[in-house]
């Protein structure tokens, strides 16, 4: 039998705020393979250098915002913690 309920869901909650910043070491991870893609092929082609580098930097943007949006869930997660809130609203 659980003793304190919020405790499970703080867990939890600390769970899904560890996964959502594991999605900032993934979005490097996706950059770093990004400009290497990007200078290989500069490599191979150097006269395709502008639209390379063009797609690159849209390409980076992309995937940049996907990690800030797992930064931004995770603190939402952590600090105002709207799951716990709305859990505690409910034992009273």
């Amino acid at each position: 039998m659980m003793q304190n309920p919020a405790a499970l869901v703080m867990a939890i909650a600390y769970i899904a705020a560890a996964i959502a910043v594991f999605n900032g070491f993934l979005t490097t991870i996706g950059q770093a393979r990004i400009a290497c893609a990007a200078l290989e092929g500069i490599a191979r082609q150097p006269e395709a250098r502008g639209s390379l580098t063009s797609s690159m930097i849209i390409s980076l943007a992309f995937a940049e915002t996907a990690g800030i949006y797992g930064l931004v869930v995770a603190l939402i997660i952590l600090f105002p913690n709207p799951i716990l809130s709305n859990f505690y609203h409910l034992l009273v």
